[in-house]
């Protein structure tokens, strides 16, 4: 457990908690804590999926300015490579992973919630990359998930521009996938979570890796690694279950184990 990021586990659901008031800025400590909890999430078999979450008032305000203000180019070039790779561990959690937006996710902030599969946001809270106003570029993955998730023309607005998001308009784009009230943004996340924490976990895995993976490769190669996946998951005692229970009682009862 880290200073400023914990994980928690209730049942098979980790909830990755940041907590560095004021705004969750996220200097290198919490970089690397963050990178830490993300593998202590991927390496625990009792957890099946997992929630991002800042706290009731703020997710992640952005990278913390001073720190980087005084940087040259070697050392932001270190810098940032440590800083893309503990978001890239979050990213490839091979479980569910929902972020529970409340308040303010801002440059690294936005970052971070893009690498969840899901994003629950608070009716309030701000979304943007706002690094262009600082004379930079998001350095996180902003200009290669956010173009992924949205579009190119979508995502070049949001960074050319600077400019904060609302609500509405987060899940118009689908840069939300979800928008609650604020007090019900975490516990709405834990509920998705554990949706599919019921599920096989071997397969949800499967199916995270070929669409990510897919996603960076051209068609043919991404149906290969669909199949390849596929094919394995016949050698699974979860895939014996759930169609054995198909065939006996009909879709949507069979109970997994993981295995």
């Amino acid at each position: 457990m880290g200073e400023f990021v914990r994980v928690e586990t209730e049942g098979a659901v980790a909830t990755i908690r940041l907590d560095r008031p004021k705004m969750n800025a996220l200097n290198a400590q919490v970089q690397e804590e963050i990178g830490a909890a993300a593998e202590q999430v991927s390496a625990d078999a009792s957890v099946r999926a997992a929630v991002l979450y800042g706290g009731e008032r703020v997710f992640a305000a952005g990278a913390d300015i001073k720190e980087m203000a005084g940087m040259g180019y070697a050392e932001m070039a270190a810098h940032s490579r440590r800083l893309q790779d503990a978001f890239t561990a979050v990213a490839r959690i091979p479980k569910p992973v929902i972020a529970a937006v409340t308040g303010y996710a801002l440059g690294g902030g936005c970052e971070l919630a893009l690498c969840a599969d899901f994003r629950v946001v608070a009716e309030d809270a701000r979304l943007g990359q706002p690094e262009i106003l600082l004379g930079i570029i998001p350095g996180a993955g902003g200009t290669q998930r956010l173009p992924r998730l949205i579009g190119p023309a979508r995502a070049k607005d949001l960074i050319f521009s600077g400019r904060h998001v609302d609500a509405a308009e987060a899940l118009r784009i689908g840069l939300a996938d979800a928008v609650v009230p604020a007090e019900e943004v975490y516990p709405a996340a834990l509920a998705w979570a554990r949706r599919y924490a019921e599920g096989p976990a071997l397969a949800l895995r499967a199916a995270k890796q070929a669409v990510d993976s897919g996603l960076e490769t051209e068609l043919a190669t991404g149906l290969e690694i669909e199949r390849l996946h596929f094919a394995g998951l016949f050698g699974t005692a979860d895939q014996k279950a759930g169609m054995r229970s198909f065939m006996e009682h009909g879709p949507g009862k069979a109970s997994f184990t993981g295995r």
